[in-house]
């Protein structure tokens, strides 16, 4: 796959990225099957499988449970390789989330996922908004912080993974990059992205298939026809607007992975 400039950062990312949630965490998640964690065979596998097709985007966070301590050894082997995107605000700790979007927070959290992952810098670092968007922004000094850190070079890029449109908009005053809600029946994000688009901000596209529900509705929505491979069909509907940089696809199944990349290349090489 071409990979794609991620706004105005500097970064070029493949269409497709892989999401890591799977690897650290099975509790407190929404997915219509339960999984077991994988090996570190199967981890290693999957991250092979990555790097032949192309795929270069990495995403992980705190709120991953054990994600970040499994990824580092993996990705620091040959790191240049990737673009590893990383969250703070958000842990996961005793079987459920836990919230601080505070300065001091930001930057601690930030220092810890270097050591984690092995690495001297993050190419992007997100908020893992907890819904009060709007209020992060303009009261927290969460973006702040994060602007603190890119200057230092402890991370290259900054934004937020949003859960509100009107905060989405907010951040992108600030913001290198925006991680939107966005498939055919989840569109309210679409005033970001094209405000993403107008600003020429980087736009990473999380629960494109609804966190696994959406591809179940064959034959239930008119863009996800009997007829139609679903994954292809919702991968169509979301590289159909402007200002899309890549789809963040969370799996453990290397044939899952390759099932995405090679529907996003007939779609983006047609």
């Amino acid at each position: 796959m071409d990979l794609k400039p991620l706004g105005n950062t500097g970064i070029h990312v493949s269409p497709i990225g892989l999401g890591t949630v799977k690897i650290g965490r099975n509790r407190g998640v929404k997915y219509p099957q339960p999984y077991d964690l994988p090996s570190d065979e199967m981890v290693r596998q999957l991250l092979d499988t990555a790097i032949d097709l192309g795929v270069n985007l990495i995403d992980t966070a705190p709120a991953y449970g054990t994600s970040e301590e499994r990824l580092g050894p993996m990705l620091a082997r040959d790191r240049d390789r990737w673009v590893i995107v990383a969250k703070v605000g958000e842990e996961f700790v005793d079987g459920e989330s836990r919230f601080d979007f505070t300065p001091k927070a930001v930057i601690a959290s930030v220092q810890r996922s270097l050591k984690r992952l092995r690495t001297d810098r993050l190419d992007c670092v997100l908020v893992h908004s907890d819904g009060s968007d709007e209020h992060i922004v303009k009261n927290l000094g969460t973006l702040d912080a994060l602007a603190e850190l890119k200057a230092r070079g402890d991370i290259r890029s900054f934004g937020m993974s949003t859960k509100t449109t009107s905060g989405a908009l907010l951040a992108a005053e600030r913001c290198d990059v925006l991680m939107l809600t966005y498939n055919p029946v989840m569109t309210d994000d679409a005033p970001a992205i094209d405000e993403a688009a107008r600003r020429n901000i980087g736009v990473l596209i999380k629960k494109a298939f609804a966190s696994g529900h959406l591809t179940e509705k064959k034959g239930s929505d008119p863009l996800l026809s009997a007829g139609d491979d679903p994954v292809l069909a919702v991968l169509r509907f979301v590289f159909r607007r402007p200002g899309v940089t890549s789809v963040i696809a969370g799996t453990i199944n290397p044939d899952h992975l390759r099932h995405n990349v090679e529907a996003a290349r007939s779609i983006l090489e047609s």
